[in-house]
């Protein structure tokens, strides 16, 4: 297993990130935290635990500076900058194919709140190099005219009393063309808080980037294979 903190470079700054790669990954998960979180996010910890468990490899790494996020705390701006935040999770990718630990393995997008319209706009950018998405809670709506562009087969998780996020994503939906799915959890709010609902999010989120990353690998390794 490999189990290390990084840095990664994006436009002019230098980003810390946390990657785990079990040994036989069948993929490795990006996440993109949400308004005013970081990659220590507790929800998006126990989120990658359980992807974790299913055989993919993390990487869990901050959108913005310290020095970005202390300003970020009075002003709120960069945390709504969807556009800087996707071209940051867009070279986390491109850095993260050019590590030989991963170089070969699928990548997937776990987006929350304003991190899931991040994740969204990237995805749209990057093509096949992303093979799937999910977003917990988030602002699909953000991503705008990028909706219709994603390729990448996406989940959109939402908690059944987080109304007016719920609205937000069922419009979203309608302007995806991908392969896509409406997952509401019942009797969840916006964060997940209640007993049993961020188990909910977990396995619904590792499920889908099982079904979507490995058989994109082992599709792959058998192309390779000849005969």
């Amino acid at each position: 297993m490999i189990d290390r903190t990084v840095e990664i470079p994006a436009d002019d700054v230098r980003l810390e990130g946390e990657l785990i790669i079990p040994t036989d990954a069948g993929g490795v998960v990006v996440f993109a935290h949400g308004s005013g979180s970081s990659r220590h996010s507790p929800r998006n910890r126990h989120v990658a635990e359980r992807i974790m468990d299913r055989g993919l490899g993390t990487l869990l790494f901050d959108l913005l500076t310290a020095e970005e996020e202390s300003v970020d705390i009075y002003t709120r701006h960069l945390r709504f900058d969807i556009s800087m935040l996707a071209t940051r999770l867009a070279s986390a990718t491109r850095w993260l194919k050019q590590e030989k630990i991963a170089e070969e393995l699928e990548v997937g997008y776990f987006g929350a709140s304003t991190g899931g319209g991040a994740a969204l706009v990237a995805a749209a950018e990057l093509g096949d190099m992303v093979s799937a998405v999910v977003s917990r809670g988030g602002r699909p709506d953000l991503a705008a005219d990028a909706l219709p562009k994603v390729t990448a087969p996406t989940l959109l998780i939402v908690g059944e009393r987080d109304e007016d996020v719920l609205e937000l994503n069922k419009q979203a939906l309608a302007r995806l063309r991908t392969t896509k799915q409406l997952q509401v959890v019942s009797g969840a709010s916006h964060l997940f808080e209640e007993p049993g609902a961020l188990d909910r999010v977990a396995d619904l989120a590792a499920s889908w980037f099982v079904e979507y990353l490995r058989p994109a690998v082992r599709s792959a390794s058998t192309r390779g294979q000849g005969g």
